[in-house]
């Protein structure tokens, strides 16, 4: 036989290529399957074309039409994590420092209590420095004063809470007069003013002449008393009384006037009545604007409890002592009376803001 030419063993190598096949083994060598090589270069796996593994070699593949096999690269290594912002219970950071202390002129001027008293200091000592450097009778200094109100009034027994007889003839029937009109004023703005807040109706046709009674003075007012009371204790408290509604009534009714709607509309999904209506949810929506309207009364009755015992027929109070000592050109007297009135005008003010703030709240008090 002829050995075999060139392109014969070309032919021969592209069939067994593509069979998966191997070469023909020369007579010599054993026929079956090759054994796995030992070197370390070699693969074990199955046998692969020769183009194939050049191309793999090469790293790309020569083929277009062959599928690509994926990298056996090393993969890249993972970017660094980020620091997170939470904290691990295992670590213990520092506590945060501690911010500064204040000032103590800070500290100070923190508390509004007392900056009110040092302001009331200041305003009395700058009182008694000019008095004393005007040397004037019309305007005694307050140390004076201050003694003269403690020997007129406050010089009593104990038992008595200090209260001398003088206090109680002009004290006590004055404080009586204004506490029966205050009251007298608080019960009947309260009532008409929910019966009118509550219809939209019954406001728009009232309020007109609301207004035009809250600007009527009430000194102009005293004729018209006198006439129907005649002079004595029913007039004061008849003028107190009617010139002190006017600011409960018309707060009282702009409050329950501003009752949220949406809470009319859960008090009629749980059906609750009227009574309750009123009591749960119209009164406590509308307290902020009824002690608003509480306080401006409060004054308007000092005020007019004065007023009214300037008034012939009036024996006792401490309108009656201003005019006493006004007849008798007792200056002294006359300012222990102011500061008199000034004194129990803070107080009944300062109780009255202290019940609204029990009542509800500091946040909404006005």
């Amino acid at each position: 036989e002829e050995p075999p030419g060139p392109c014969s063993l070309s032919l021969s190598s592209r069939e067994s290529s593509r069979s998966g096949g191997s070469l023909p083994l020369s007579e010599g060598e054993p026929s079956g399957p090759r054994p796995a090589s030992s070197s370390p270069g070699e693969s074990s796996g199955p046998d692969v074309p020769l183009w194939q593994s050049a191309g793999q070699s090469a790293g790309e593949p020569t083929d277009p039409r062959a599928p690509s096999r994926p990298s056996q690269e090393s993969p890249e290594p993972p970017p660094p994590a980020l620091p997170s912002t939470r904290q691990s219970p295992d670590l213990h950071l520092p506590p945060p420092p501690l911010p500064p202390k204040a000032p103590r002129f800070q500290a100070v001027t923190a508390h509004p209590v007392l900056l009110r008293w040092l302001v009331l200091v200041l305003a009395v000592g700058v009182w008694e420095v000019a008095t004393r450097a005007r040397r004037s009778v019309y305007f005694p200094p307050p140390d004076r004063i201050a003694r003269h109100v403690h020997e007129l009034w406050f010089d009593g027994p104990v038992r008595h809470l200090f209260l001398s007889p003088a206090a109680v003839d002009d004290i006590l029937p004055s404080l009586g007069r204004m506490t029966a009109g205050f009251a007298l004023a608080a019960v009947a703005g309260i009532v008409l003013g929910v019966a009118v807040g509550r219809s939209r109706r019954a406001y728009a046709l009232a309020n007109p002449v609301l207004q035009f009674a809250r600007a009527v003075p009430p000194p102009a007012l005293v004729p018209v008393f006198v006439v129907v009371f005649a002079f004595g204790t029913p007039m004061q408290i008849a003028s107190i009384t009617f010139s002190a509604v006017w600011p409960v009534l018309i707060n009282t009714a702009a409050g329950v006037r501003n009752t949220d709607p949406l809470r009319l509309d859960v008090a009629a999904v749980l059906r609750l009545n009227t009574a309750e209506r009123l009591w749960f949810l119209v009164l406590p929506s509308a307290l902020p604007r009824i002690f608003a309207g509480l306080r401006l009364s409060l004054s308007l009755s000092l005020i007019l409890m004065v007023f009214s015992e300037l008034l012939p027929g009036t024996a006792n109070g401490i309108g009656f002592t201003l005019t006493e000592a006004q007849t008798r050109s007792d200056l002294l007297t006359v300012w222990a009376a102011l500061v008199l009135l000034g004194t129990l005008g803070y107080l009944l003010n300062t109780g009255l803001l202290a019940v609204e703030k029990r009542l509800i709240g500091k946040e909404r008090a006005t």
